[in-house]
């Protein structure tokens, strides 16, 4: 079982930063991908960044792309994401995802566990 504490969210001005937290706990975080995502209020939950623990092998949606950032501390078992110069398009309930692979993959459906979320409003 993986058990996936989130934190971080809050609101901030357009062009604004913030760092998102994901904490996790359990016995298969050795093997494993972490996986941001965020959903918009009647939109589906989309895929933003992923990491994986053994390797550290990173994916960014196209979107995101040298803006965003993820890193993971695994001493810790957290993983960051750092978000620079926000959009207010960006508003949404984030969420980090856990799977049991080597591999990242940016598909939602694929995730076996999932924290609560943490809100991000970007407005001015």
């Amino acid at each position: 079982q993986v058990r996936l504490v989130e934190s971080g969210g809050g609101l901030v001005q357009p062009g604004g930063s913030l760092r998102l937290s994901c904490a996790a706990s359990g016995s298969t975080l050795d093997f494993s991908a972490i996986g941001w995502f965020r959903q918009a209020p009647g939109k589906e939950r989309e895929g933003v960044s992923c990491i994986t623990t053994t390797y550290g092998n990173t994916y960014y949606a196209e979107s995101v792309k040298g803006r965003f950032s993820i890193s993971r501390d695994n001493a810790k078992n957290t993983v960051y994401l750092q978000m620079n110069s926000l959009k207010p398009e960006e508003t949404a309930v984030y969420y980090c995802g856990a799977l049991e692979s080597t591999l990242c993959v940016p598909d939602p459906a694929a995730y076996d566990y999932w924290g609560q979320g943490t809100k991000v409003t970007v407005s001015s």
